[in-house]
Order: C-alpha cells, then sequence, then structure tokens
C-alpha cells in the first residue's frame, strides 16, 4: 500500500492506493501549491483518510449497493451521480455510472473510499475528492473560498475577479509570465483573516483551462506542441481536438456550440514547461476587475469602480462543479457567512483597479506590472 500526506494551514489528508500510480497522480496535483510528503501506510492511524481501489469486482459491488438502495440523482464533476444515505450508520454511498467510480464516505470518522475499474478515473477521483477533504477541514478552521486569480509578489497578493471569460487568467499569467510574479491560483483561492488586519491567501490546487490564443500570446503554443511531440502529455480532462489542434500548430480558438474548447494545464507544468513559478502562500494587497476587448490598449476604466459581491464567493448556490454531497465541508461550500463578510469587509479597504486589456499579452503585462506598483487610491 502506497501512501501520501497533503498538508496546507493546519489541514491534512492522507491518500492510500495499493496502485502507486493513484498517489503518484496526487503528489504531482498538489505537490507544488500544497505540502505532499509520501508516508509509511503502516503508520496511518488517525486523521482524514483517503482510500483508492482500482478493482472492477469491488466497483460492482459497491455500485450494486447503490442501485438497489433507496437512492438520488443529482450532478457532481459534470457527471450523473446517484447517492443512498444511510442515516442511522453514518454512511453516503454514491455511483458515478459514466465514470464507473463508487464512493463509500463516512464523514464522522473522516474516512472515504473510492472504487473503480481503470486507475486514471480513479486517480482523477481520488486527487478530487483529497482537495474536498482538505477545503472541508480549512473551510471549518475559518477560511472562505473566493472565485479570482492570484499572483504574488514579495508576498503581496494580486487577486483578479470577474466570470468566465472576464480575464482573470489572462491578468494572472500575463504577470506571471511576463512580471515574473509566482502564481498562486488559477481561478479560486483560500482566504482569511490575519491577526493583523490582513487577508491571508492560499492555493486552490488545479488544472488550468488556456485557450490557445491565450497561448500562443503567452509564446507557449511552440513549447507545448514540442512536448506534445516528445509524448508528454497534458492534464487528461483536455478534449482530443484540443490536442489535435496543438499538434497541428493552430492558434486561433477552437469553439463548439458557442464555448471555447480550451487546453488543460497541470500544476507543474507551469514552472516545469513554462518557467512560471508557483507560489503557495501570500497577503491580499490588491484587487483587479478586468474587462477584454481585442483591440483595446491596456488602461483603467475611468469612473468604473467595482466592489466585491456575493457571486465573487464560492457558495453552496455559486458552487457549480462540487457540492458536498459527501459530507466532506458540513459548511457552505465557500465558508461561513461571518467569514465571508469579514474578508469582504478587509478587503474593501484595499486598491481596486477596473481595467481594460486587449489580446497583447506583452502590453497588458507591462502596464499590469506598473499599476501594481502605483499608489493605492481606490478608483485609480
Amino acid at each position: 500500500m502506497h501512501a501520501v500526506r497533503l498538508e496546507a494551514a493546519g489541514a491534512s489528508v492522507t491518500v492510500m492506493s495499493a496502485e502507486r500510480a493513484v498517489t503518484d497522480w496526487t503528489a504531482r496535483y498538489f505537490g507544488q501549491w500544497w505540502k505532499a510528503t509520501e508516508v509509511d501506510a503502516e503508520s496511518v492511524r488517525a486523521g482524514s483518510v483517503v482510500t483508492a481501489d482500482v478493482s472492477p469486482v469491488h466497483y460492482e459491488d459497491a455500485a450494486l449497493g447503490v442501485t438497489e438502495a433507496v437512492h438520488t440523482s443529482t450532478t457532481y464533476a459534470k457527471a450523473q451521480l446517484l447517492v443512498a444515505r444511510d442515516e442511522a450508520a453514518g454512511v453516503i454511498s454514491a455511483v458515478s455510472p459514466k465514470e464507473e467510480l463508487a464512493y463509500r464516505s463516512e464523514p464522522a470518522a473522516g474516512r472515504l473510499m473510492i472504487y473503480g475499474r481503470e486507475t486514471e478515473p480513479v486517480a482523477t477521483a481520488t486527487a478530487r475528492l483529497a482537495r474536498e477533504v482538505m477545503r472541508g477541514q480549512l473551510l471549518r478552521d475559518g477560511w472562505a473560498v473566493l472565485h479570482a486569480s492570484a499572483v504574488v509578489h514579495e508576498s503581496r497578493v494580486v487577486l483578479t475577479f470577474g466570470q468566465k471569460g472576464g480575464g482573470k487568467t489572462t491578468t494572472a499569467l500575463a504577470l506571471a509570465a511576463r512580471g515574473g510574479l509566482g502564481l498562486l491560483a488559477n481561478d479560486r483561492v483560500f482566504v482569511r483573516p490575519n491577526d493583523h488586519g490582513g487577508v491571508d491567501v492560499l492555493p486552490w490546487p488545479s488544472a488550468a483551462a488556456l485557450g490557445l490564443g491565450l497561448l500562443d500570446g503567452l509564446g507557449w503554443s511552440d513549447t507545448v506542441r514540442e512536448r506534445l511531440e516528445r509524448g508528454e502529455t497534458l492534464h487528461p480532462t483536455q478534449d482530443v481536438r484540443v490536442t489535435k489542434a496543438l499538434l497541428a500548430g493552430r492558434r486561433e480558438p477552437l469553439w463548439e456550440d458557442g464555448k471555447e474548447l480550451k487546453t488543460q494545464v497541470w500544476p507543474n507544468q507551469f514552472p516545469d514547461w513554462f518557467g512560471v513559478p508557483l507560489a503557495t502562500h501570500g497577503e491580499a494587497a490588491a484587487l483587479f476587475f478586468p474587462r477584454i476587448e481585442q483591440d483595446a490598449e491596456p488602461a483603467l476604466e475611468e469612473g468604473v469602480v467595482r466592489d466585491l459581491g456575493y457571486g465573487d464567493f464560492m457558495s453552496g448556490e455559486t458552487e457549480d462543479r462540487y457540492p458536498d454531497v459527501f459530507g466532506l465541508a458540513r459548511v457552505d461550500g465557500g465558508g461561513s457567512a461571518e467569514a465571508r463578510r469579514e474578508v469582504a469587509h478587509l478587503l474593501a479597504d484595499l486598491p481596486h483597479h477596473s481595467v481594460v486589456l486587449g489580446w497583447d499579452v506583452t502590453a497588458n503585462a507591462a502596464f499590469l506590472a506598473k499599476l501594481t506598483g502605483c499608489a493605492a487610491d481606490r478608483g485609480q
């Protein structure tokens, strides 16, 4: 049995599996943003544990148990999930027929089992659920989750807000790739007030979705094609059409039914492939609210002042991918209402910059880097 322990800000979970590929996957996914340490499986006696079993027989038995019990249907990680609850035993069982994954959660004991037919789906689900265990512990310890990207310079964090396609990733990667800042997060961050009136920020480890146009603007298209030609791979959630487009040298965006199909980058590929360092923590220093226009010159938007809203936090209402079906968080998915209010109050006192950015990544980076060093008056 192999085991890897994840740790961040006092939270911890141990991932165990007879398949080393599963624990290696977890270490690769989290190791450069959270601490990931290989441990002796025999020494694991307490604490939260996620155990992964690659076994068609065990999967079929677990799946049958769910379908034969009274169950409900929901969506989790974009797939149908059938859920059965045994309130007396404190057990939540579930099965995802499409992914051929089954689950058994014992929230009170801090134990979660994952069963599946194939290694890769089990490894992906194990990493996802280990992160959810960590999220639950952090939320119960007073952290909240913001829907924002983040970069760090000398422990000072620049947070960028916006809806999908609004410029969060463009802003963060422009500063990281051209300005030398550490990438803390692509889409979400953990935040918590600290003892001296600031807001501490931790990464939410995840793969990053980069459109082909942004990849080209960053100057990374050739690097990705060369790596793929050598047999290396991007994250398996990537659509195969994107891989073919990258190998063919396509630079323009790839669309389907109005949705852009994007490159899916592993966290460790930012430093390994692109030379972008990953940061592990910092304190919030400024907030950006970008808007993207193709031919725009980067500039501040005069007279536009944006404040944080309810939708800028990931909550039970806005969490569209990972609802707490396994009882791992046991509080709102974005943190308690009190934690969100206190964070919003403290962030309101930091510089807020509403900006318009174009498609020229170099110009964006120069403008943003200069702006991060400006005087901190609101609305400048």
